[in-house]
């Protein structure tokens, strides 16, 4: 079997594997070309994080959209640089606002210089996006413009928080369909539509983005919790120690807002995850505890419904190997959850 791409996402058809490999390198070559400059500073900033690379997920997911159609098509690489320029400005941004030192393994842009040069180098590959978009077409740019819409939603609804009487984990859905789901929806829906593929298969597949980028979003929550560091490669708990109320936690608030002696538990284990944790014997404690929680078994299963809403969504494409890859990130997405 053939590994393509990020999460285990496999492609077993051999003419595939090479014709996808051979798309991501040409959408590798186009970022570098997007993010140069005539000003060598901003040429250096601005390929900051497209050096240090990245699963590329998104460019992965707009090559696979295009099978359904003609993946040969001139807008289909260029829609690929686009989704992931866009991600890439809003790494940039995330990183100030997070007040983030590392990004991929590199020093963040805000730390390696400073917010200001990180905001305007954001500015300048969005710029970028928008001038490749523009080439695409008048369509291709209302998406565009659409999704990155969403994405801010999502980053302010974050930021705000749940509205009085709103349900915490249903706000917490929304953001996650904003933030991460929505682009994820476009870049399956621009390489679809460039591609030439079916109005209904077109939005078939955008729905599929933004299902498994909610599962793919859900799972990692899970995974900082339940993972150990050499199976995920990641500190675990770091989004407990830094107070991000993910998924788990949201399930634990619910449960210790009942009543009765299990309630009563629940809002022991809430006040020890919601305190200090800089503690290491605290976040140790905390993270043991959350682990054996139902909460997190609940988060679990949100993880998998998501994944498996996915999944059905596929039902009316052909049965090429584009969908049969598809298929394999519902399983990805239960092979990290559970």
């Amino acid at each position: 079997m053939t590994v393509v791409g990020p999460f285990g996402v496999s492609v077993r058809d051999t003419a595939l594997d090479a014709e996808i490999r051979a798309g991501l390198a040409a959408v590798e070559a186009g970022l570098v070309e997007a993010t140069k400059s005539d000003v060598p500073f901003l040429t250096e900033t601005a390929q900051h994080l497209v050096r240090a690379g990245g699963k590329r997920f998104r460019p992965l997911l707009t090559l696979l959209a295009s099978r359904f159609g003609d993946p040969d098509a001139p807008g289909v690489v260029p829609a690929a640089v686009v989704v992931e320029l866009t991600h890439l400005a809003t790494l940039y941004h995330d990183d100030i606002m997070d007040e983030a030192e590392v990004r991929r393994g590199v020093p963040s842009a805000n730390a390696n210089w400073d917010n200001s040069v990180a905001v305007l180098t954001g500015d300048f590959l969005f710029a970028r996006a928008s001038a490749i978009v523009a080439e695409l077409g008048p369509q291709a740019v209302r998406i565009q413009a659409e999704a990155f819409g969403r994405l801010v939603t999502g980053q302010m609804q974050e930021t705000s928080g749940p509205r009085p009487g709103q349900d915490p984990v249903g706000h917490y859905l929304d953001v996650v369909a904003g933030k991460t789901g929505s682009l994820i929806a476009v870049s399956m829906r621009l390489g679809s539509l460039l591609a030439g593929v079916e109005e209904p298969f077109v939005n078939v597949l955008a729905q599929f983005g933004e299902r498994i980028g909610v599962a793919f979003q859900l799972a990692d929550d899970v995974l900082d919790i339940a993972s150990d560091e050499l199976e995920s490669g990641k500190t675990p708990g770091t989004d407990l120690r830094e107070g991000v109320a993910t998924l788990p936690v949201l399930r634990l608030r619910e449960m210790a807002a009942g009543e009765g002696p299990a309630a009563a538990a629940d809002r022991e284990l809430l006040d020890l995850v919601e305190s200090d944790l800089s503690d290491d014997a605290r976040h140790a404690e905390a993270l043991a505890r959350l682990r054996r929680h139902p909460a997190l078994a609940q988060a679990r299963r949100d993880a998998l419904s998501f994944a498996d809403q996915a999944r059905q969504t596929l039902t009316p494409l052909p049965d090429i190997p584009a969908r049969r890859a598809l298929a394999e990130l519902c399983d990805a997405v239960a092979d990290r959850a559970v």
